[in-house]
């Protein structure tokens, strides 16, 4: 046997609590007319009367009577013939109001019963139809596909309510899964990035000392020099390769200190400054210490302003911004490196954080993805925005809090 579906089932609900009581009154107004009615019209009392009043004139004309006897006898003949016409007409309209009474409340009673029917189908629809709207929600979350826009059905209130907190709840559920899966991506570009490492590094150091070698023994062969030249330059490359994969595939390590960020703004800032493009350090008043790693720290930020000196036309400048700003409630001291260059595309933009994502000849990609890893494991943030013609700066936050900075893996960020 097929189920009724909920809405089904509480409109029948609804529709026997309002008709059973409409029934049960209809059927005792009905009972209560039928058992009145005799009484209200007072027939037959009246019958009985009348037919005691004929047997008691009757009787009093049977014996002999006087003139005044006789005419007092039919005065009272007269008097009872009006009574009883009287009573006759009395006792019929009662029996009509009683009827027309009975027939209102029976009207009276239907209209309740329609009233109440058409309430409990109203009510019906607005309970099923947001419940049958919120099972649908429930499905698609757990499926994980997002939620239908548009305007939400009709309800009460409270369903509303419920609707807004179950979008937030879907969008919470699809921020971690994005988390998630951000996660698991990094863990394996790691593993890659530490395997890959351990490869370049075994055969860099017999390379390195057979190029060594090769150009005591050629000193002075112009026909070599320049393949031994080529040489050292593809061993520096891939020894710079190695060095970027190991720090991507390994985490800040060792005990966190206080990081003064404008004195390490200043000194990457210093190694930087060139004629070709000038690097400036602006510190915004008297900036809080940090809770951090060091070298890492120093690594991510020397990083993201080597990128922004390569982007930079010749008298190209780079602005390094330090100040303080404020997220979720909590204080952060904020890096902001500015430069002049062409600017990134936004479709580049958006993946310019990825492992092995980059623009240039021979880079490996790993930089950015490096800076974002280290800026994670200290419970910070990134952001980057670009402008074409203008120049691209990337955002650096960090928290001031002592607590933040762990050997915590950007998984967990």
């Amino acid at each position: 046997m097929k189920r009724l579906s909920f809405r089904a089932r509480v409109l029948l609900s609804l529709v026997l609590f309002a008709l059973i009581p409409a029934s049960a009154l209809l059927l005792g107004g009905a009972e209560l007319v039928r058992n009145a009615l005799p009484v209200l019209s007072g027939r037959a009392p009246w019958e009985h009367a009348a037919a005691t009043g004929r047997k008691a004139i009757a009787a009093a004309r049977a014996s002999k009577l006087t003139p005044a006897q006789e005419a007092a006898v039919a005065e009272h003949e007269q008097v009872l013939s009006n009574s009883l016409e009287q009573a006759s007409r009395v006792g019929y309209l009662l029996s009509r109001i009683v009827v027309i009474a009975a027939f209102v409340a029976a009207i009276g009673i239907a209209l309740l019963a329609l009233i109440a029917s058409r309430t409990a189908g109203h009510l019906s629809r607005q309970l099923s139809r947001p419940l049958s709207e919120v099972v649908e929600w429930t499905e698609l979350i757990a499926r994980g596909r997002p939620l239908p826009e548009g305007p939400p059905r009709r309800g009460a209130p409270e369903f509303e309510t419920l609707r807004r907190r179950m979008r937030k709840m879907a969008a919470e559920l699809a921020s971690a899964r994005e988390r998630e899966l951000e996660a698991e991506r990094l863990h394996a570009f790691r593993e890659t990035a530490r395997r890959v490492a351990h490869e370049l590094k075994n055969p860099l150091t017999p390379i390195r000392l057979a190029v060594a070698s090769l150009r005591r023994a050629t000193a002075g062969d112009d026909r070599l020099s320049d393949i031994i030249e080529v040489l050292e330059t593809e061993s520096r490359r891939l020894e710079l390769m190695a060095r970027s994969f190991s720090q991507f595939g390994t985490l800040p390590e060792g005990t966190a200190a206080d990081v003064d960020l404008v004195e390490l703004a200043r000194a990457v800032a210093h190694s930087l400054s060139s004629d070709r493009v000038q690097v400036t350090v602006e510190a915004q008043g008297e900036l809080p210490l940090v809770r951090g790693f060091h070298d890492a720290l120093s690594r991510a930020l020397t990083n993201i302003a080597i990128n922004a000196v390569e982007a930079c036309p010749p008298g190209g400048t780079v602005t390094v911004i330090v100040g303080k700003r404020w997220h979720e409630g909590k204080p952060m001291v904020e890096i902001r490196v500015r430069d002049t260059g062409a600017g990134i595309s936004p479709e580049m933009l958006d993946s310019i954080w990825h492992p092995y994502v980059t623009s240039k000849p021979g880079g490996t990609g790993l930089g950015l993805a490096i800076v974002r890893q280290t800026i994670l494991a200290h419970h910070g943030l990134v952001h980057a925005s670009s402008t074409a013609g203008v120049g691209t700066e990337i955002t650096v936050a960090l928290p001031i809090d002592g607590d933040a900075a762990q050997t915590a893996s950007p998984e967990d960020s």
